[in-house]
């Protein structure tokens, strides 16, 4: 995306230590964004510190504590400025039937996959709507659409993630802010990792592709919807999902 001439792009990404988030921070640096990205532990931060390099620094991040929002935001646009990119990353899940989940279990996830990206979003909307332009992308889940017993809490919590983008692309769109989101299919990560091959072959089974995506595939659709490219694009949830879902 555009910004005024020596001006530096600065990205955020939540969630970043590893996995598709380290991915997506990793290529919005290559695409020449300062990049700061998220974890939850000092150690974790400093892994990203070490990804990243000059350009770049990893920061300790709760998701599930709304009164970390304030000073992280501070803390980026105190080292390089306002952010001009926001990809709401970080998520957890809580596998179980309904029936067995406690009432903290559900609030921790939608704490963390959907409330925690509703007030970040809000906390950079500030500085966004000053600049008249901005982007904000939020990492869904193919679950969001086909459901998948099991992840109630999930589920629901990512659906409304959808509908979140879907609303905030309408509210913002007159600003020059794009609102958009992807949806991972199974992507090859450490816990897809440790499947047995029984499990991976019925997962593989289901996927037109035939083939589990790869985080650095997830990473290259958040770069598109951070670019001048998709500038007309606002309000969008683009599928990752190697053919699991079509609907």
């Amino acid at each position: 995306m555009t910004t005024e001439m020596n001006e530096p792009r600065i990205a955020l990404v939540t969630g970043a230590s590893r996995g598709i988030g380290a991915a997506i921070a990793k290529r919005l640096q290559q695409d020449g964004f300062n990049v700061f990205g998220t974890a939850t532990s000092a150690e974790g931060a400093a892994q990203i510190d070490k990804m990243l390099g000059r350009s770049g620094a990893g920061l300790c991040f709760q998701a599930e504590s709304p009164e970390q929002i304030e000073p992280l935001i501070k803390a980026v646009e105190t080292q390089a400025g306002s952010v001009h990119v926001l990809v709401n990353n970080a998520g957890i899940t809580h596998d179980g039937l309904l029936l067995r989940l406690t009432s903290e279990d559900l609030n921790r996830l939608l704490q963390v996959n959907l409330l925690a990206a509703m007030n970040l979003s809000r906390a950079v909307l500030r500085g966004m709507s000053k600049a008249r332009q901005g982007r904000i992308i939020n990492v869904s889940s193919v679950v969001a659409q086909m459901g998948n017993a099991g992840q109630t809490g999930y589920v629901a919590a990512k659906a409304g993630l959808e509908g979140f983008t879907r609303a905030l692309a309408r509210e913002m769109g007159g600003r020059n802010i794009t609102v958009n989101a992807v949806a991972p299919g199974f992507i090859q990560t450490d816990m897809t990792d440790k499947l047995n091959e029984a499990q991976q072959a019925a997962m593989l089974g289901a996927i037109a592709l035939g083939r589990m995506g790869q985080a650095e595939e997830v990473a290259s659709a958040i770069s598109f919807l951070a670019s001048d490219a998709a500038a007309y694009i606002t309000g969008a949830v683009l599928p990752v999902n190697g053919g699991l879902y079509m609907g």
